[in-house]
């Protein structure tokens, strides 16, 4: 008997330490209508966003970091309590052609744009960016990890099979920070758009 309730113990143990390692979910916005609770936008164009088939799509228009227009700004997690990862999905839905036209997460701090998680077109070709991996996939799933001191960016094509790190770097102290999804350096004289999807930020296990 005490052989068996040793056992039982181990087990609910090790269950409530496999419970314990999995990342939780803090916020997640299937675009149902609209933007869910929290978002603004930052430099908004009424006529170049809209909700289709339970995604945000932005028209990719012209600008930078910057200036950028239909910017999608939340609050973000504090990293003083723990690391968390921002994903999305994001497709373009007419081929990119124009020189560094790109759409993903944007991180920012004390109002300013600091690091950049995009899928980019780049001397003919599209990359993630940072790193400049090759990325030829209809659709790609970023994941922004973020710590109190660091960034890892990470991706994967269609949604599938394990992330791959794009690059690493550090990120100033905790504080006034914000993410971003937003599109831009799109054709003057086209219409362009970029699809967002599947926005979740996790709370990682330590």
């Amino acid at each position: 008997m005490k052989r068996m309730l040793g056992i039982i113990v181990v087990l609910c143990w090790a269950n409530l330490s496999a419970a314990a390692a999995e990342p939780k979910l803090v916020f997640e916005d299937g675009f149902d209508g609209k933007p869910g609770d929290g978002w603004s936008w930052l430099r908004e164009d009424p006529t170049a966003w809209r909700i289709k088939d339970g995604a945000l799509e932005i028209r990719i228009q012209p600008g930078v970091a910057g200036t950028v227009k239909n910017a999608l700004v939340r609050q973000a997690p504090d990293r003083r309590e723990g690391s968390f990862a921002i994903d999305v999905t994001v497709r373009f839905l007419q081929p990119p052609t124009q020189q560094y036209e790109q759409g993903g997460i944007t991180w920012y701090h004390s109002g300013k744009p600091v690091f950049k998680l995009v899928y980019e077109r780049i001397d003919g070709e599209t990359f993630i960016i940072p790193g400049r991996k090759p990325m030829t996939a209809e659709s790609v799933q970023l994941r922004l990890v973020v710590t109190a001191a660091s960034w890892t960016a990470q991706y994967r094509a269609g949604g599938q099979g394990e992330f791959e790190t794009a690059g690493t770097g550090p990120l100033p102290e905790p504080g006034d920070d914000q993410v971003s999804i937003q599109c831009y350096q799109g054709p003057p004289d086209a219409e362009h758009w970029m699809r967002f999807d599947d926005f979740r930020i996790w709370r990682l296990a330590e």
